[in-house]
């Protein structure tokens, strides 16, 4: 039996997706989480086979998906986590994938569809939307000529210009109207991307290449 655990502030999508999975021979529902915190805790807690992500969610603690993926991938070992969401933005596809999303789905998806990814996931087999496989290809195919920068979403270069302006992480929320939660993630990925250690050395990277004036 699969156990899968549900993430996803919507009442009526969690109520939809378990009771169709219940519904399967070989899948169970071990628990649901309205929110990104809920869900890590209870991943820690449950330790389910599978875990289905939305990736916006408006809970009072402000953890996105991708926060939320990236914790409970350094919490548990080898976490399968699909993601079902609505979004196939670069600033969603990319940053929960490199957070350690296995597959990413969308919520038009069909229900056979989202079974067959969770079974597919349960044995370590990814499943990409055909849109987001094809994002994702064609970002590979492309990185080895890139620079460091050129592989940064819109709205983290958009964080790393003002990160090079001095702004703090409160001044970038308000300018941007984002939680300071979701500029730490971002400025997290753009680190990571950059391969730098630290804000300083990102801000001195972006005059370096001519990313601000």
């Amino acid at each position: 039996m699969i156990r899968v655990l549900l993430i996803d502030d919507h009442e009526m999508v969690r109520m939809g997706l378990a009771a169709f999975l219940e519904a399967q021979p070989d899948i169970e529902v071990a628990g649901e989480a309205s929110d990104g915190q809920q869900g890590v805790d209870l991943a820690a807690e449950l330790l389910p086979d599978v875990i289905l992500m939305d990736l916006v969610m408006d809970g009072m603690d402000g953890m996105d998906g991708i926060e939320a993926t990236k914790q409970i991938c350094a919490k548990l070992n080898d976490p399968k986590i699909i993601v079902l969401t609505s979004f196939i933005d670069d600033d969603k596809v990319y940053p929960v994938i490199e957070a350690g999303a296995l597959s990413y789905l969308l919520k038009t998806s069909k229900a056979a569809e989202i079974a067959e990814a969770i079974r597919a996931a349960a044995k370590g087999e990814p499943k990409l939307e055909s849109k987001v496989a094809g994002k994702v290809l064609s970002r590979l195919r492309h990185s080895e000529n890139q620079l460091p920068h050129e592989t940064l979403t819109k709205r983290e270069l958009e964080i790393l210009c003002l990160v090079a302006e001095g702004k703090t992480n409160k001044e970038i929320g308000e300018e941007l109207f984002i939680t300071i939660k979701t500029v730490k993630t971002h400025i997290t990925n753009i680190l990571s991307k950059l391969d730098v250690s630290d804000r300083t050395q990102a801000a001195v990277y972006a005059h370096r290449n001519h990313l601000v004036t």
